[in-house]
């Protein structure tokens, strides 16, 4: 039996190729965000707020890529921390929206900085044309994979 009967080449694999390069993606903002006193989950939870203000902690795990669970004790460490308010009851159903306090916005934004520097790293062997492909790609690969699971 060859190889290619018996599985998936790494060597080859698109799949296998992206999950790679997010973990080193994941690696290299871990490192940066270290000595800041913050995770790449903490980091997605921050940009998330001060892009979309008010998110639910489900909406939150949802754009962190992490369960309500451990969203919900980031928010809660966040909260006690100074970073974020959230109400003391939900003013509409059970839903309690997060919001950056200034203390969490000058967390996020020496956090941007170190997370911009490592996306530069790591697109900087690309033209602007070659980003711009990659950008394309991956897109229409979440929309693929995304409707499919949406009609199945």
């Amino acid at each position: 039996m060859s190889q290619k009967d018996s599985g998936i080449d790494l060597d080859t694999s698109l799949g296998y190729l992206l999950k790679e390069a997010s973990s080193a993606l994941r690696t290299a903002m871990e490192a940066v965000l270290r000595p800041l006193g913050m995770t790449v989950t903490h980091y997605s939870c921050l940009e998330l707020l001060a892009q979309r203000p008010g998110l639910s902690n489900s909406e939150l795990a949802r754009g962190a890529f992490v369960t309500r669970q451990s969203m919900n004790v980031l928010l809660q460490n966040l909260e006690r921390d100074g970073y974020v308010t959230r109400p003391a009851r939900a003013p509409h159903g059970k839903a309690l929206p997060a919001r950056l306090t200034p203390s969490g916005r000058k967390s996020l934004a020496k956090a941007t900085v170190a997370v911009r520097a490592v996306e530069a790293r790591m697109l900087a062997g690309m033209t602007e044309d070659e980003q711009a492909d990659a950008f394309r790609a991956l897109r229409s690969m979440v929309h693929s994979l995304r409707a499919r699971d949406e009609d199945g």
